[in-house]
């Protein structure tokens, strides 16, 4: 079984190379501002994908699925959205959440302890896969200023009680990658780099008999109207 893992499209979207696979994950921020028009759009670009089951959560970008939410879950219907949320595919049980520690006044933002950790209580024991907009503290969470900016209260959960296979990040597009840590897979899928280029490699997770067997980055391809723009 094949995985392929985005984040933080921000609607570049159209501009990715995306490998076919059976399940796609998006860890959030599709949309710029999460208007109509940017959900629309992301939802027709992946109803014309191949990939018979997709995944999305919202990021703190993505206004519209936490002022309107019933609105903007019709604009998304092309997908399985999770919000506090989880769905079981092709024998995977799948939990994501769109939450992240408050930075300004951005969608789903939540302060740091006990206001965003009953979030993460809510994540079964038994979740194989785990999506979230942003990483765990210390776990591809380091900005360009040097700093850690991850979640606290996501990474005890991880330490001490839940054991996903995998974990699926982004929202912080600088440190995107992979790592294994206590067992855990661990991705930051951002697409795009800091300056909102879709440059970044995109994820792919083989899994059998539910375990990891590998996991790839497959580089960008730069489109050649995106080559003046390198520096």
């Amino acid at each position: 079984m094949k995985l392929v893992c985005l984040s933080d499209t921000h609607g570049r979207h159209h501009d990715l190379n995306v490998p076919e696979g059976d399940i796609l994950l998006h860890a959030g921020d599709f949309t710029r501002r999460g208007s109509q028009a940017e959900i629309a759009d992301f939802n027709q670009w992946l109803g014309q994908l191949s990939h018979p089951h997709k995944v999305v959560i919202a990021g703190n970008h993505d206004f519209l699925f936490e002022q309107s939410p019933l609105e903007a879950r019709k604009l998304l219907n092309n997908a399985h959205y999770l919000e506090d949320s989880g769905v079981t595919l092709m024998g995977l049980r799948i939990w994501g959440s769109p939450v992240s520690p408050r930075f300004f006044d951005w969608a789903f933002n939540r302060e740091r302890g006990s206001d965003i950790r009953r979030h993460w209580s809510l994540i079964p024991n038994s979740t194989d896969i785990l999506i979230t907009h942003t990483p765990a503290h210390g776990l591809l969470d380091k900005i360009w200023l040097g700093r850690h900016v991850g979640c606290e209260a996501l990474r005890r959960e991880l330490e001490n009680r839940l054991k996903p296979m995998l974990v699926v990040c982004g929202h912080i597009h600088e440190n995107a990658g992979h790592l294994n840590w206590q067992g855990m897979n661990i991705i930051n899928a951002s697409s795009l780099d800091r300056r909102y280029r879709p440059r970044q490699p995109i994820w792919t997770v083989e899994i059998s008999e539910r375990r990891v067997n590998s996991v790839s980055a497959i580089p960008h391809h730069v489109p050649e109207n995106l080559k003046l723009d390198l520096s």
